[in-house]
């Protein structure tokens, strides 16, 4: 009878474990949002704690969510580890992973800017702007804005209607995300400035100035990674060790 009560156990776990990522993908819970507690994921789903503790550990297993000890559980991907062709998370070099997706981002977000220009609706425009002015509001507090940013990133992908760049907005996530926490808030005021341009131009349907303003606050964040990699660089090449080997060269 053991083995039927853990089997049942098992696949309730895995019907749960499917229940929350729906759940993140439809609430939406953007990459770096904390899942609510075992108590409220239990009663949500109308199963106890232990069963929400297994759904969990194998969403961790599919590289969706992360538990950290004495914080709670995070959304670290929106894409399941067996179902992401890219493997982003297999690069150890995050800073380069970091500059090698801003190059990407320079490509794709000026056309997905262009088309929300020329797609979004009023709804669109509103949701938008909401975000934009509360990621204004946050970095004047000196808060943290991260959701807020990867929400306007995510939405202004959604105003294109594009069904194929909607697949790629997990990748785009991954990217602000990287952004956001390698650099520390170190662009603030550019952010404000570019965003709200994005915003205006999606909200007068202005193709060319929204295809145009993406590209400006992409190179913003480019140049800010190649900075720090440049920082990270040199106590290296300082190094006496390094000097050594260069005299000997």
């Amino acid at each position: 009878m053991d083995g039927f009560s853990n089997l049942k156990h098992a696949l309730l776990a895995e019907q749960v474990q499917e229940q929350i990522y729906q759940f993140i993908l439809n609430t939406p819970l953007p990459v770096g949002a904390r899942l609510p507690n075992e108590f409220e994921l239990g009663r949500k789903f109308g199963v106890g704690r232990s069963t929400v503790r297994e759904a969990v550990k194998l969403l961790v297993s599919r590289g969706i969510l992360e538990v950290r000890r004495g914080s709670g559980t995070y959304v670290v991907s929106t894409t399941p580890a067996d179902l992401e062709p890219l493997g982003l998370r297999k690069a150890e070099d995050k800073m380069a992973l970091a500059l090698d997706l801003a190059y990407v981002r320079i490509i794709l977000e000026p056309g997905i800017a262009e088309m929300a220009a020329l797609k979004a609706r009023p709804a669109d425009v509103e949701k938008l702007d909401s975000l934009c002015r509360l990621i204004e509001r946050r970095i004047a507090r000196e808060e943290s804005y991260i959701d807020e940013d990867i929400a306007f990133h995510t939405c202004f992908a959604e105003c294109s209607g594009n069904i194929v760049v909607k697949q790629l907005i997990p990748i785009i996530d991954t990217a602000v995300l990287m952004f956001v926490n390698v650099t520390h808030r170190r662009l603030t005021k550019e952010t404000i400035q570019t965003h709200r341009a994005i915003t205006d131009a999606i909200a007068e349907h202005d193709s060319i100035g929204a295809k145009t303003a993406m590209p400006m606050h992409m190179i913003y964040n480019r140049d800010m990674i190649k900075q720090l990699i440049k920082e990270q660089e040199a106590p290296a090449l300082a190094h006496p060790n390094h000097r050594d080997k260069a005299k000997d060269i």
